[in-house]
């Protein structure tokens, strides 16, 4: 839901990045990095889409959320009181219908948060929605409608603090985002920042792998994949990876022949295609997705898919024959999203598509898509 002009009633979002950092050793967590931007810009980049007016409530650093743009909110109430402080703050100062909650370390937001929670709160009646990935829920994340204003401020002047509790106390439902549980990640630790930083890719068009064991059909399928994809209005990238050395020029050819006297890169250029070449003459080991995406040109696609690059931490779709015998990778992989397989699976973390029906899971790839918040549209 972009803004207004979809629906009469205004929301606006607070971003809570008032808390003390306390398992971030003191440091103020909003303000911490992840590939060389501010947690809290994370959010904002989630969020400003779908809200019509953004605040954020800190209490501390006032200069540097100020580069943000957005009104800062300090607590009213004294005292550190926690994140419905914060919400309290917002919704007496708030001007909209209602007010969403974010925490600042929640970057991977999905696209269609407020699209889903105002539906459902508008569907059950209700005066407050949170959010349930399926494993846990995540109460700080809440849909409230402004007129609970004087019932928050009463409960926490009263000594309340957990957010359970009030909401519990109150008229609320809770919007099922079991299938997209990643995005709903907290960063509470230097630990996990660091690790998001090493696995993560700051690339801004969706990335989906294919991965399986050798003779599953992982090219047939992308080569029937790819037209259908291309008949929705989907520009299509593909990167694959090779498990042995390979040449993509021709040998006898001048291009072949001056790579061959020992250049490093050769680009050959027409007015129909180009292509680099570059040789790995000193590195021996495997490449890594994070270097090969920085040679991709993004404005070219809207949604790079991957063949192989099994180990590493992105989305992944595995295929599975079950002639073949192999055993499975998803048990042991969280970043696997689906699982085509021409047989039934004894598990309910994914979502099983037939492998022989690539109309189906090219219908998957495009509800993914949409719910990616970097499937920006040309």
């Amino acid at each position: 839901m972009p803004t207004s002009h979809k629906r009469k009633e205004t929301i606006t979002a607070v971003i809570l990045a008032g808390g003390g950092g306390r398992r971030m050793g003191g440091e103020d967590k909003g303000l911490m990095q992840l590939h060389g931007r501010a947690l809290v810009q994370h959010v904002l980049e989630r969020v400003a889409p779908q809200c019509d007016t953004i605040l954020i409530n800190i209490n501390r650093n006032r200069s540097a959320y100020a580069r943000f743009g957005h009104p800062l909110l300090e607590d009213t109430l004294p005292g550190g009181l926690g994140p419905l402080a914060g919400l309290l703050t917002a919704l007496e100062q708030s001007r909209g219908d209602y007010v969403i909650s974010v925490p600042c370390d929640t970057p991977f937001l999905p696209a269609d948060l407020v699209a889903r929670m105002f539906e459902s709160l508008q569907r059950n009646g209700a005066d407050a929605c949170t959010v349930d990935d399926g494993e846990r829920l995540h109460p700080v994340i809440m849909l409230v409608r402004r007129s609970l204003a004087g019932d928050l401020r009463q409960y926490l002047e009263a000594g309340g603090r957990k957010v359970h509790d009030w909401l519990n106390r109150i008229d609320h439902c809770t919007v099922d985002f079991s299938d997209q549980p990643e995005a709903f990640m907290n960063i509470n630790t230097p630990e996990q920042l660091n690790t998001q930083e090493r696995d993560s890719f700051d690339f801004p068009r969706p990335i989906l792998g294919f991965v399986a064991s050798s003779g599953t059909g992982k090219t047939t399928l992308l080569e029937q994949l790819i037209p259908l994809l291309r008949e929705r209005g989907v520009r299509v990238a593909l990167l694959k990876h090779a498990h042995h050395d390979f040449d993509i020029d021709i040998p006898g050819k001048d291009s072949y022949r001056l790579r061959q006297a020992g250049a490093s890169q050769v680009m050959i250029a027409s007015k129909w295609r180009w292509a680099l070449i570059n040789e790995n003459r000193e590195q021996r080991d495997e490449p890594q997705l994070a270097e090969l995406l920085q040679h991709l040109d993004p404005e070219q696609f809207d949604l790079l898919l991957v063949e192989g690059f099994k180990h590493e931490a992105y989305p992944k779709i595995e295929l599975q024959r079950h002639s073949l015998g192999k055993p499975a990778l998803y048990p042991d992989d969280p970043h696997i999203i689906a699982l085509a397989s021409d047989a039934p699976a004894p598990q309910d973390r994914l979502t099983l598509l037939d492998i022989n029906q690539p109309e189906v899971i090219c219908e998957f790839i495009i509800r993914w898509v949409a719910q990616q918040p970097r499937a920006k549209k040309r």
